[in-house]
């Protein structure tokens, strides 16, 4: 399943005097099964971009292809689309609406022409696959915590069972061991079903570690779109636009400036852990004792 789009632009107010150009000339190519990690600094047009990969938002020009089909197309069917290309807003509150949690997961399958049982089974197993316990079930969504809100806004997606999982900043305000296990139970959901992954975030760590490839959005244009170590090589020039590489790439590079020959390409703790190793076990770590 790979979702295509062909020169998009998209302008805010047209012909006023707040006109605005969020996205332009964006071309992109997401296939099955990928774990694309999108950053960009605040109005790079990130969240812009995210909504018209579902239809959300219509391109000012270029076009959206799902599967070979323009979404723009008179007689496509959006609502089809949506089913398949799940997008969990940052806020959880835009996406929660009934008076408890399983009734909230059970909403987006009990519009598919499912039997009852179906729908239960569907919200169940979502709320299992995020780490919400039968004690929260029955528990209305509003007085959760900022976390489980999170946790509860990706089941009610999940439970569609679609083929593009999209999310927008899920991790925001959370503490790092809230982020951890909700992006480890994505992590685990992209591996067991194989589901495409789209994951805008402002943690350079977390990109690093989850994805497969990063697209670096700038100016509403592709800055980079590559592998992490790829993307990472330059943190010179991401610093210019207002991001950052992972914490340990700096590490890495101060240790080179000393002039330790270490593979300054690592992007996670433990690659760097193992590029300190490397270094130190091919001896020139003895001979600076």
């Amino acid at each position: 399943m790979s979702i295509i789009l062909d020169k998009v632009n998209y302008i805010y107010s047209p012909g006023t005097a707040y006109e605005k150009q969020a996205l332009r000339d964006v071309s992109l190519k997401i296939g099955d099964g990928e774990f694309i990690g999108l950053i960009g600094h605040t109005g790079s047009g990130k969240s812009t971009l995210i909504q018209h990969l579902n239809g959300l938002m219509r391109a000012t020009s270029g076009g959206v292809y799902y599967n070979g089909a323009d979404i723009y197309d008179k007689d496509y069917s959006l609502r089809e689309l949506r089913k398949k290309v799940g997008l969990v807003f940052q806020y959880p509150e835009h996406q929660l609406f009934e008076t408890t949690v399983l009734a909230d997961v059970r909403f987006g399958p009990g519009n598919l022409g499912l039997t009852p049982l179906e729908v239960d089974l569907r919200a169940y197993e979502a709320l299992k696959q995020v780490g919400i316990g039968d004690d929260l079930i029955d528990a209305s969504p509003f007085e959760l915590s900022g976390g489980q809100k999170r946790r509860v806004a990706i089941a009610g997606v999940l439970a569609m069972q679609p083929e593009v999982l999209i999310l927008d900043e899920p991790t925001a305000g959370l503490d790092p061991r809230g982020r951890d296990e909700i992006l480890d139970q994505i992590a685990e959901i992209h591996e067991k079903r194989h589901i495409t992954v789209v994951l805008v975030s402002h943690s350079m760590e977390d990109v690093a570690k989850y994805v497969d490839r990063i697209i670096v959005m700038n100016g509403g244009s592709v800055a980079w779109d590559d592998t992490p170590r790829n993307v990472f090589r330059h943190y010179r020039e991401l610093e210019a636009i207002g991001l950052a590489a992972p914490q340990v790439t700096y590490a890495l590079h101060a240790l080179r400036g000393r002039g330790l020959p270490v593979d300054t390409d690592a992007t996670t703790v433990r690659e760097a852990r193992d590029a300190v190793l490397a270094w130190y076990r091919n001896g020139a770590g003895r001979k600076t004792r």
